[in-house]
């Protein structure tokens, strides 16, 4: 096999993105996990390009910090068009010999197998110039010879009716050789009516030169969708993921109702792994083989162990890490927590920045108290040991292997293998009480009683476990 010829990547994504008004750089807006920049740019990086530059503009610091080792940035300061843009990239690939593939910063949904397939196609015809082109009408047109061969593309601000009604759309996606484009953007010329130097009139100048140009059509035009509004991001957002649960489909993930299911592209689960309907998994999520994962559930940038059952209505926040078989059920809430196999929370409860041992159970509203006002900090809770209802675990705290804490109970202090922390009062029943309320608002009131007997007019209809301990340390004493 013949060696390929050397690849430079240049991504152009130095548009203002007035249309989404917002103040953040347009290429920084998140789609489906990645910043909208990260998606042509992974597709760069799967060709394994000799370089990869990005022409950026807006915000230029912010976008090159969000990016930054991943290739070199140049500054388009004065917006001049696309073959502006890409002159900004010549001085930094000055010493390349090889093809140059032009790529948009806000063209997300390009398939790497696409850009293979030009390169391809280049070697394979020795074509100077191999272009992508869609089945759907865009900004610019592909306007074609008699016998179908490519002769230049129009801008619709430039084009005449006829070629108006042309249905070939221009994506300005290019690959060709690195003489060649330096060449014909030193003879571009902004006599047009936006007053800009064109990259499309490279095409033109290679059909004059008599190089030859090839064409490649979509299959998929949405692979071409362009993002200039929050409707096209909207847009573009559905298909990347609508792709991310068709892929994992085919690795033998089942969804129940995929249309209902929001995956971001990078998320990845296990086989016969079964998702509900309403349920959302962000970026940076790996769920394990055979788990099962109910309806309505959110799990963001989290790692879920094998054979695990989450939700329904469950929420596992950034950083929580779950062994296998652990059973986080109705309505509860782990954050920035590990915990280990078979760990049980079945409703109700949260657990946040906290290290859980094999085998504990929380009971229902059971709660990890981690923020003092000023700093969070972490509970450990060793293995097998239970938690009851409605506890409250005080950081920075520690629950030992084996021990167990009483329904109701605030824990501040260390509970030992095999105690039972126990903190609430004892309790204490107000004999009739319920008649007495009844007979207020509806029948004759009761005989009264002597001052400070039990149910006088001077005591309490209900009296809290602290009053009530503190008159037995009274007695006691």
């Amino acid at each position: 096999m013949a060696p390929r010829t050397p690849l430079a990547v240049v991504i152009l994504a130095a548009g203002q993105g007035t249309r989404m008004k917002s103040e953040l750089a347009k290429v920084l807006h998140d789609l489906a996990g990645r910043p909208l920049l990260g998606w042509p740019l992974a597709a760069a990086e799967a060709l394994r390009p000799d370089a990869l530059v990005v022409v950026i503009g807006r915000h230029a610091d912010r976008v090159a910090a969000a990016f930054e080792g991943r290739a070199r940035f140049v500054v388009q300061a004065e917006q001049r068009g696309t073959g502006h843009a890409v002159q900004q990239a010549e001085a930094v690939l000055r010493d390349h010999r090889g093809d140059v593939l032009v790529l948009y910063g806000d063209v997300p949904l390009l398939r790497p197998e696409t850009l293979e397939r030009m390169r391809a196609r280049k070697a394979e015809t020795a074509a100077d110039l191999v272009m992508l082109t869609a089945p759907i009408p865009l900004p610019g047109r592909v306007v074609r010879d008699a016998a179908g061969r490519v002769q230049r593309v129009v801008e619709v601000t430039d084009a005449t009716p006829e070629e108006l009604r042309i249905e070939e759309g221009n994506t300005g996606v290019y690959l060709l050789a690195a003489e060649l484009l330096w060449k014909a953007l030193a003879q571009l010329d902004d006599k047009n009516r936006q007053g800009e130097l064109y990259l499309t009139d490279v095409v033109e100048r290679a059909v004059a030169e008599g190089r030859r140009v090839e064409a490649i059509r979509l299959d998929d035009p949405d692979e071409c969708l362009g993002v200039n509004d929050r409707r096209e991001l909207a847009r573009a957002a559905a298909v990347a993921r609508r792709r991310a649960v068709e892929r994992l489909m085919a690795e033998g993930v089942t969804f129940l109702d995929p249309a209902t299911a929001w995956i971001d592209a990078d998320v990845e689960i296990g086989r016969d792994t079964v998702v509900e309907p309403g349920v959302r998994i962000t970026a940076g999520t790996r769920i394990g083989a055979r788990c099962h994962v109910k309806p309505h559930c959110v799990i963001e940038a989290s790692e879920v162990g094998d054979e695990c059952e989450i939700g329904p209505s469950a929420h596992l926040r950034p950083g929580t890490r779950l062994a296998s078989r652990v059973r986080i059920g109705n309505f509860v809430e782990v954050k920035n927590s590990r915990l280990g196999e078979g760990v049980k929370a079945d409703h109700l409860s949260y657990i946040g920045d906290a290290d859980v041992g094999p085998g504990a159970s929380f009971g229902a509203g059971s709660i990890t108290v981690n923020y003092d006002w000023e700093r969070k900090h972490r509970t450990r809770v060793g293995a097998r040991a239970r938690i009851g209802c409605n506890a409250n675990l005080v950081a920075p705290l520690e629950i030992e292997p084996g021990a167990y804490v009483a329904a109701g109970t605030t824990v501040t202090k260390t509970v030992p293998t095999d105690a039972i922390a126990v903190s609430t009062g004892r309790q204490r029943n107000v004999e009739g009480w319920g008649a007495r309320r009844g007979a207020r608002g509806k029948g004759p009131a009761p005989a009264p009683k002597e001052p400070g007997a039990p149910g006088g007019e001077d005591e309490p209809c209900a009296e809290s476990s602290a009053t009530s301990e503190g008159r037995a340390r009274r007695r006691r004493s």
